[in-house]
């Protein structure tokens, strides 16, 4: 099997049978603008066949079919009956992602959905009782960013010293067009919450990464520029206990006049570590500072997103090919999603919440 450089690491791209390398049938089901995320990347690896896309709104799936190729259709369910597809990917909406992947996986199927993996502890339940030999992943890709690499490895290298606590801020701006024209977003029922599991999630994500098992929670969360638009938080602030006593403080907004690349600070023993967008900076207690500015790779959707969907997407096809677990499947994100519903239980009850992980 042919290799496929990715940054610099080599991640294997296509799956492999009877040592020859072909492509695995692929489906999208949800084709907003999230899915074009997707099907690019899908498309990029060029090792895999979009062979049909699904969306309640049959013209949307015939704008995909159109782009890449394939057949379209109006419902999830016809499209696993007519076509033979092996793996899904899900862009749907919040609250449909756990009922269609356990449709999907449930069907020999599988699944790389995007985040938030669950919007409540019941439908976490749900998703953990599958019964399949299948893959679950879940698109976390800012773990693919240079700068989030670059840290994890200092870190990991030992050269911080211990890890004392850290700081995770999100500043975005959505208004009022960006909720009342989606049609599901700024609903408790459909989103689940608001800046923290749609936005702010994946910092939350990188905090766990870097500093591990999440202990405890204290929350608020607010409306400040919404009120009458939407349900959910435009706010959440939280202090977060890791062990080893770190505590982590992390505000998020999307209030704010731009969209701007969040900032993490890990305040470390022997420097601290700022990450903002590709730059890392570590100052050191002489006073000295190292700066180092990471190449911005070329990527699919906003670049204050992060631009790792290609690789996170690409290694999960490599681990269904190689036979090895993916990071981010349930196991591997357990702490994060466990911190994402214990931050909205405390800032719904006002109390410190212990993780139930």
């Amino acid at each position: 099997m042919k290799d496929c450089e990715i940054l610099g690491t080599k991640l294997l791209c296509a799956e492999t049978r009877a040592g020859m390398r072909i492509s695995m049938r692929i489906g999208i089901v949800g084709c907003g603008g999230i899915a074009s995320v997707h099907a690019g990347c899908i498309h990029q690896m060029k090792d895999q066949e979009l062979i049909a896309f699904a969306d309640v709104k049959l013209e949307r799936a015939e704008t995909f079919k159109n782009q890449y190729g394939g057949n379209a259709y109006d419902s999830l369910e016809k499209m696993i009956e007519k076509e033979d597809i092996e793996v899904l990917h899900i862009c749907t909406p919040h609250y449909l992602h756990v009922s269609m992947a356990v449709y999907a996986l449930e069907h020999g199927i599988h699944v790389f959905m995007e985040k938030p993996p669950a919007i409540s502890r019941e439908q976490l339940a749900q998703l953990k009782k599958v019964q399949s030999d299948k893959r679950l992943g879940i698109s976390f890709q800012n773990r693919y960013n240079p700068s989030v690499i670059e840290v994890k490895k200092l870190i990991d290298s030992g050269k911080t010293g211990k890890i004392l606590g850290a700081r995770g801020i999100v500043t975005w701006k959505r208004g009022a067009a960006y909720y009342s024209e989606s049609g599901w977003r700024g609903s408790l029922t459909t989103e689940g919450g608001g800046v923290l599991i749609n936005q702010a999630v994946h910092t939350l994500d990188l905090l766990a990464y870097f500093l591990g098992t999440p202990i405890s929670v204290d929350a608020v969360m607010a409306n400040h520029h919404l009120k009458d638009v939407i349900e959910v938080e435009d706010m959440m602030e939280a202090l977060i206990r890791f062990e080893g006593d770190k505590l982590a403080c992390f505000y998020s907004t999307t209030s704010y006049c731009a969209d701007v690349p969040p900032l993490i600070e890990l305040c470390c023993e022997n420097m601290t570590i700022r990450m903002e967008d590709m730059e890392v900076c570590c100052y050191y207690p002489d006073g000295s500072m190292q700066r180092l500015l990471l190449d911005q790779k070329e990527g699919y959707g906003k670049s204050y997103w992060g631009a790792g969907h290609y690789d996170c997407i690409t290694d999960f096809y490599d681990s269904i090919a190689n036979n090895r677990p993916f990071a981010l499947d349930l196991n591997g994100l357990n702490d994060t999603i466990c911190l994402l519903l214990a931050t909205y239980e405390s800032a719904r009850t006002g109390k410190e919440v212990t993780l139930q992980l």
